[in-house]
């Protein structure tokens, strides 16, 4: 999953970009309004942590932003203004959810899950497909009741999958959701990451659920 923070706090940004990385999600940060609503029409997101008072334009300002140009990217406010009129205010302009500083992390990535679950129409943590099963919350995966270990980039790179299965999805498209506007790798990064997970998700399996479709990208289904 790819997620933006604005947060305007040098401190918590780094500390929420180093704690939300490390759950394996695709982070990109910044620091006021106007660069999260540029960053917001440039990339599509699973979800945005806004604080409500940043310079240039507030939260505020820019979730209704958002809403008026139609994008329903799933926003939390985080916020020190915790009286019902500015909850109520929040949610009213087009937020999703509302933390109240400060917050423990926990409870931050519970309502992300909470949050993408409704957006993915997924009504549990679990995502699944044959005898395979991811867990968002645990971070446990297993094929046929056998733990499989991954890399944080590797368990993100499944979940993409995973969340979209029976599509098509581009080489692009998963470069776009798995890794942030950082990424300086190789060209063949997707390429290398399937390879990685085909090897501990299908090798050794009759039923090989990741698909290549020539010339256009992956394809997560079961085998006929």
């Amino acid at each position: 999953m790819r997620i933006l923070i604005a947060e305007d706090d040098g401190d918590l940004n780094k500390i929420m970009v180093k704690r939300l990385t490390a759950e394996g999600y695709a982070v990109d940060a910044c620091f006021d309004g106007e660069e999260a609503l540029a960053y917001l029409e440039a990339a599509d997101y699973d979800a945005a942590i806004l604080d409500i008072m940043m310079p240039k334009m507030d939260g505020l300002q820019v979730v209704a932003s958002l809403r008026k140009k139609n994008n329903l990217t799933p926003v939390i406010f985080l916020t020190a203004r915790d009286t019902v009129a500015d909850r109520v205010l929040g949610l009213d302009m087009g937020a999703n959810d509302y933390l109240i500083k400060p917050f423990s992390f926990d409870e931050l990535t519970a309502r992300i899950r909470a949050m993408t679950r409704t957006s993915s129409q997924n009504p549990t943590n679990v995502y699944s497909i044959a005898d395979l099963t991811l867990d968002t919350q645990s971070h446990r995966v297993c094929r046929a009741g056998k733990e499989i270990k991954l890399t944080a980039r590797e368990f993100a790179l499944l979940e993409y999958l995973l969340r979209n299965k029976g599509k098509v999805l581009s080489r692009q498209k998963i470069e776009d959701n798995v890794w942030n506007f950082d990424y300086d790798g190789g060209t063949n990064v997707v390429d290398v990451y399937i390879t990685y997970l085909r090897k501990k998700i299908d090798d050794g399996y009759d039923s090989k659920l990741i698909h290549t479709v020539r010339g256009v990208g992956y394809q997560m289904k079961e085998s006929i």
